[in-house]
């Protein structure tokens, strides 16, 4: 086979730069068109997360749970990554281990090291406030139908996972210290979503309404979740999280199942959006 000559003076480039050119220039979307099937299945993960996770705190050793959680995490990001669009069963595996995974760690948080819900919500603040002011200062942009490269695909799973993980201390916050209980819980974020709702019908900023109802997902499916899980003396149902993580776990597979078969979840490809100078103006919306 033929080997294609570099010109002089110019190194050959390196694998990972060539992948990242290549996403580039095939304007690859790596994430779903945004419809109500989308948030629908994204509470149900959420809630599927909260669900499993507590699920295997219960049933394994901690640690071991953890570890578990981790590993199977970092298999279904490693296939996100390297696939070279956006496939219905790869990414909503992805948020779901993300759902499992980060619940762990923001449990973990409080459980194994003591640190009061409140003070975890405020950490998971701080840090996706970062993590979205270096993703804009980079990118120029949040909206998520510009996520055809590698780089931005990143901030864009941090940014998934710092979601995650604030909604899920913001959600036993409320729960649990404030003694709001499960359900009110659930029907208090239920309420505040309707907020980002309405202004971006009203006309306010796609990108952030977007975000602002992406991070209440969290809470309402965990909260419901923990809702029909936890004992009666808790403020649950008490039908078990074993229960609970089975019938989740049926009903996202179902869901995904149906958006894959549907086909209407896939972006059309488009062309390398250059960096944008502009505001944080996008065109996802809630």
């Amino acid at each position: 086979m033929a080997h294609r000559q570099h010109a002089p003076g110019r190194a050959a480039a390196s694998p990972r730069s060539q992948r990242y050119q290549e996403a580039l220039q095939a304007g690859a979307l790596k994430v779903p068109q945004i419809t109500i099937y989308f948030w629908i299945v994204k509470l149900l993960t959420t809630a599927m997360g909260e669900a499993v996770s507590d699920t295997m705190a219960a049933d394994l050793n901690q640690y071991l749970a953890v570890l578990i959680g981790f590993v199977v995490w970092a298999i279904a990001m490693v296939a996100q990554f390297r696939a070279r669009r956006y496939h219905t069963w790869l990414y909503w595996l992805a948020v779901s281990m993300v759902a499992v995974f980060g619940t762990m760690c923001a449990d973990g948080l409080h459980i194994q090291f003591h640190v009061p819900y409140a003070d975890s919500t405020a950490l998971f603040a701080v840090l996706l406030a970062i993590t979205l002011v270096t993703w804009y200062a980079s990118e120029r942009t949040l909206d998520i139908h510009t996520i055809n490269a590698p780089r931005r695909e990143a901030f864009y799973w941090a940014t998934v996972i710092f979601t995650f993980a604030l909604g899920t201390a913001l959600g036993d916050l409320t729960a649990t210290p404030l003694h709001l209980g499960y359900l009110a819980s659930a029907l208090l974020f239920l309420g505040a979503i309707v907020i980002p709702l309405v202004a971006w019908r009203l006309g306010a900023n796609s990108v952030a309404t977007f975000w602002a109802a992406y991070i209440l997902t969290r809470p309402i499916g965990a909260s419901f979740a923990d809702f029909f899980g936890m004992p009666k003396s808790s403020s649950g149902l008490g039908l078990g999280h074993e229960a609970v993580a089975a019938v989740f776990i049926v009903i996202v597979v179902a869901s995904v199942w149906f958006l894959a078969a549907a086909g209407n979840d896939t972006q059309p490809s488009v062309a390398a959006t250059p960096p944008r100078r502009s505001s944080l103006a996008g065109h996802s919306g809630p």
